[in-house]
């Protein structure tokens, strides 16, 4: 590495490094504020807060990253312009692209290690922190018993301290107890009490000295019944423990959350997005069949049959699905002949034998049909026809007895006759005959309650349609979500690129360093760059563009402005001087006036 890169790479990593901590704390500030209520006020520890900090950190650092190489690379080459180290640099026959090259590798590796921290770091950080935000969501707030103030945060009681003396000794104490959940039947009265938690803080005892215990028994009766019993019981020592169960940071297992696409990689999206597909396949397969029922008259004569491509996809569906079944219960059986070889004696030890023998076979047998599975790509995969194999090969290796006496004529099944159906002769009525039949419909009102029958059944099955329909675009619009997911992996990191491309030649163009106009300059863009890319990731949504392109959009938009800085920066363009502007509209008013005088 020369002097001019160590030079270069020296000016840009200092100012990289403080606006990405500068960048990823306002990110976080703004986190920390949308989970200000949630999180704080619950008495958590302070190595909770912390987790919980370091966490937001690294989920939030894909957007913290491209801000920060905007800003920082503007403040480099504008620190360098305004210094004339760059004019220097150029004038010793150095070309700008030259001069861009060490932070420009810098920042692909960047991108590379972006891209790898979307994949597999921050969805698993992401993980965390949905379980520790649930788990803090779900914490009751910290035990607060304020003086004058009644106390709700028990389950089933509602406490009131007229006094406290300390955070142990209480004065003038009333407790509802709604335990019994049937209103303020159970009253406290106490002089005074003694509040202690025990136990690790997961229970606390309150007992209450010289004080009266009410309760009132409620019960439905009638005007005329006796009234319901009330008791008033004295006590000089009274003892309440307190189940603190919900005060308790409970974590929350992470399987909870595995159906969450924030936390998958591109395998697991990829995954998904199989899944989505076959349940919107299988749906609208169903629709097909479903529909068909639902119109007999016309069906009568036409048959409604699924699409080609939906039919192929719902039977490798079920070919997969009776493979997985199959495996499954090959391991079944694998962890039933292990359990049945350490049977000692004689008996289990032959079926032990026999077992493992009928095992073996059976393995085999599957075994020799998975070359058919390998077959698929060839073009000759019959899924049915597999299946039916791996059916009839599971039969007869489970019922060998059967299969053995197939040819014995003593165990064939039994024929039955065949009932032929006699054809009815259809019957002609007369004009006289049809003229009463119509007549009596006329005279029963049957039409009308035809009508009706079949206005209600267009009713129930549009209303099904509807519901199919709402059904299948939740699910296509889940799969698209997962699609930007995906891509959002690749265009993040991707965007620190863009944004050095804006920033270096931008830099070079302004000649100004500092925190002042890059900074300014630099909220502009991101503020470009956001707006841009949750438009795309809309648009992708509602389905009206392509996945990739709506979620690529704002990259997309902002590489032409890139190229544009950059060609300006190499022939030193004063793109951001006044007197460019005024020149150019001094020599427009001076062509018009010689035009038309």
């Amino acid at each position: 590495m020369k002097k001019l890169d160590k030079l270069i790479l020296g000016s840009f990593l200092g100012p990289f490094l403080l606006t990405f901590i500068v960048v990823d704390f306002i990110l976080l500030t703004v986190n920390m504020l949308k989970y200000f209520d949630e999180i704080f006020g619950k008495g958590l520890a302070f190595s909770v807060y912390m987790e919980l900090i370091g966490y937001f950190v690294i989920s939030i650092s894909p957007m913290a990253l491209p801000l920060a190489v905007l800003l920082s690379s503007l403040m480099t080459f504008g620190n360098l312009g305004e210094h004339f180290e760059l004019t220097a640099i150029k004038s010793s026959g150095i070309s700008l692209l030259r001069a861009l090259r060490p932070i420009g590798i810098f920042v692909f590796f960047l991108a590379i290690g972006a891209y790898l921290s979307n994949n597999y770091l921050v969805p698993k950080v992401n993980l965390k922190t949905f379980g520790l935000l649930y788990d803090i969501r779900m914490k009751s707030p910290a035990l607060d018993i304020k003086e004058g103030v009644f106390y709700n945060g028990i389950p089933n009681y509602s406490i009131k301290v007229n006094r406290k003396l300390d955070e142990v000794r209480l004065q003038d104490v009333i407790i509802y107890d709604h335990s019994e959940g049937q209103g303020n039947i159970g009253i406290i009265l106490a002089d005074s009490g003694r509040m202690e938690p025990f136990f690790n803080d997961s229970y606390m005892s309150l007992t209450l000295y010289h004080g009266y215990n009410y309760k009132e028994s409620r019960g439905q009766r009638g005007i005329m019944e006796k009234p319901v019993d009330f008791s008033r019981t004295k006590f000089s020592e009274n003892q309440i423990i307190f189940n603190l169960e919900s005060f308790q940071l409970n974590r929350t297992p992470e399987d909870l959350w595995s159906t969450n696409r924030s936390i998958k990689n591109i395998a697991g999206l990829r995954m998904g997005l199989d899944s989505l597909a076959s349940e919107i396949n299988q749906i609208t397969y169903l629709n097909y069949l479903n529909t068909e029922s639902s119109y007999p008259y016309f069906a009568r004569e036409r048959k409604l049959t699924p699409p080609k491509d939906i039919s192929e996809r719902k039977r490798t569906d079920d070919s997969i699905r009776a493979l997985k079944t199959l495996e499954q219960e090959r391991r079944d059986r694998e962890l039933t002949r292990r359990k049945d070889s350490i049977t000692v004696n004689g008996s289990g030890a032959l079926d032990s034998l026999a077992f493992s023998v009928m095992s073996e076979t059976q393995d085999q047998a599957l075994a020799s049909l998975d070359s058919d599975l390998s077959q698929r790509s060839d073009g000759g995969f019959d899924p049915n026809a597999l299946i039916e194999k791996r059916k009839k090969l599971m039969d007869d290796v489970q019922d060998p007895a059967a299969s053995d006496s197939g040819n014995d004529s003593s165990l064939a099944k039994p024929t039955f006759p065949v009932q032929v159906q006699k054809e009815i002769p259809q019957r002609v009525f007369s004009p006289e005959k049809k003229a009463w039949m119509d007549s009596m419909i006329v005279a029963g009102n049957y039409k009308t309650r035809a009508a009706t029958v079949a206005l209600n059944n267009a009713r129930t099955l549009k209303n099904n349609f509807n519901n199919k329909l709402s059904q299948i675009d939740n699910l296509e619009r889940e799969y698209r979500r997962y699609q930007i997911a995906w891509y959002q992996k690749y265009t993040s990191a991707f965007a620190c690129i863009v944004m050095f491309m804006i920033g270096a030649p931008l830099g070079a163009i302004i000649k100004k360093g500092g925190l002042g106009m890059p900074v300014l300059i630099s909220i502009i863009f991101f503020i470009v760059y956001y707006m841009l890319t949750i438009t795309g990731e809309k648009w992708v949504k509602e389905g009206l563009t392509d996945p990739f392109f709506g979620t690529a959009f704002s990259n997309l938009m902002l590489l032409p402005f890139g190229l544009f800085f950059l060609r300006q920066a190499r022939k030193d363009a004063r793109l951001f001087e006044p007197e460019t502007y005024t020149e150019g509209v001094k020599k427009l008013i001076n062509w018009f006036k010689s035009k038309f005088s």
